[in-house]
Parts: C-alpha cells; structure tokens; sequence
C-alpha cells in the first residue's frame, strides 16, 4: 500500500491529526516549534511532498504559521467572524476562557451618529461602554458598544464586568438578537490602542462596524470593534 494512504486516511491527514491532538492536549502551545517536513516524513514514513503538504494546509487553516529560515511553529489561536455570536461564545468555541476588562462605562448624549445608525433622536442618551476583550489572558480586541439608557436602564459597570451583554439582554430583557449589519475595513492602532492590544503603534487591525438587530428588525446594538488582525479570520461566502 502506498504511504500516502494508511488506514483509509490519507497520510497527510494523518500527520495534521497528530499534531492538532498534540494543540488540544495542550503538548504544544502557541508559539512551540512543530518538526520541519523532513523530520515529519521521517516519523510518519512517508514523502517530503506529503510531510509539506500536511504543514502547507495546517498553515492555510491558521493552525501555524511557516517562517522562512526558522522553521514552524503553533500559532496564536485564531477566531473567525462566521456568525452572530457574543466574546464568550466565540471564545468557548476555540476552547479558550473569556474575560473582558472594561475601560469605560457612560451615559453620552452627543454621538448623534450612533444615535442615527440606531435611528433614535439625536439627543437620546445611549450607555456607552468600552471593552478590552481577553481570551486566555491574552489580549484580542477593543469593542465600543452603544444602546439606549433609557430602554435599558439598570446595566451597571459591573454587572457588565460580570457576564455577556448578549446575555445580559436576553434574560433581563427579553431582547432577542438576530442578525446584524456589518461595515468592516482596516485601520492602524494608536497609542492607546497599541497598548491595550500589545502591539506596536501601527499595526493593522481590523474594525468592524456593526447593528445588531431583535428578532423584531429593532436596532438595538451598535458596536464599533478593534480587533487583532493576527487573531481574527473574516469568513465571507459570496453568491453569484
């Protein structure tokens, strides 16, 4: 039988299915060098080719990242926009534990085009709060929400400290979300922001504008979202 097939799996398979149970089993963490093509041949007897094509596709889905002339190594865990779903959620996802740290907690009635985008009067007082989002203790984004202080009146700094805001709005006000509209690009982190997020001044990041919506088509949350463009994949699927 040839090597690139044992079992009904293909060889390649293989070997990413060793050293994927390695990550999970926590054997190898972010940053750990993982063994060059020509040491994974040599383990799994099998062709460079097939050794390079196992690390070529582990490195397409972001499980590692390849640096010419020093080898291969885990990278940081990466969490993809492919749903609606609140930190905590994304974060239980890829196994990692959530914590936010919040930065600001206000009531503003100047933003009137975060009033308008949630097509209230420009005047409306909105809670404002600011989030450094951490998973496993490592920073990966900056978020900025905005909704009404006069329909939900009672979210403190630390109930917010506490739990989802998702969450948070569903059992205590019965507030269903559904689907949210997204305006994404990339920016440069400031200073501020660089230090919160660990990363040098000007590194790219991904912003992400979004309103979210109830179930009865209500703009109820508006967020504006920093996030480390090492840490996040935007997953789109287009139809024609």
């Amino acid at each position: 039988m040839s090597n690139s097939r044992r079992n009904g799996m293909p060889a390649y398979k293989k070997i990413q299915a060793t050293i994927l149970k390695r990550i999970e089993g926590g054997e190898l963490q972010p940053g750990d060098a993982v063994e060059s093509e020509r040491e994974l041949a040599k383990i799994h007897g099998v062709s460079l080719m097939t050794a390079r094509h196992a690390l070529t596709t582990l490195e397409r889905e972001g499980i590692v990242q390849r640096r010419r002339g020093a080898g291969t190594f885990v990278a940081p865990p990466k969490i993809h926009f492919n749903k609606l779903m609140g930190f905590s959620e994304l974060m239980a996802g890829r196994n990692l534990t959530a914590r936010s740290k919040i930065l600001m907690f206000n009531v503003v009635e100047t933003e009137r085009e975060v009033a308008a985008r949630l097509a209230l009067a420009d005047n409306t007082r909105l809670n404002k709060v600011a989030r450094l989002r951490l998973g496993n203790e490592e920073p990966f984004a900056m978020e900025t929400c905005y909704f009404s202080a006069e329909e939900y009146p009672d979210l403190t700094r630390a109930s917010l400290g506490r739990g989802s805001l998702f969450s948070m709005l569903e059992r205590d006000y019965g507030i269903q979300l559904a689907y949210a509209d997204e305006e994404v690009d990339a920016t440069a982190a400031d200073s501020t922001t660089a230090n919160h997020l660990q990363v040098p001044r000007g590194h790219p990041l991904l912003r992400m504008r979004q309103v979210i919506y109830s179930t009865k088509g209500i703009a109820t949350i508006y967020v504006l979202g920093l996030y480390r463009s090492d840490r996040y994949n935007l997953l789109i699927r287009r139809f024609r």
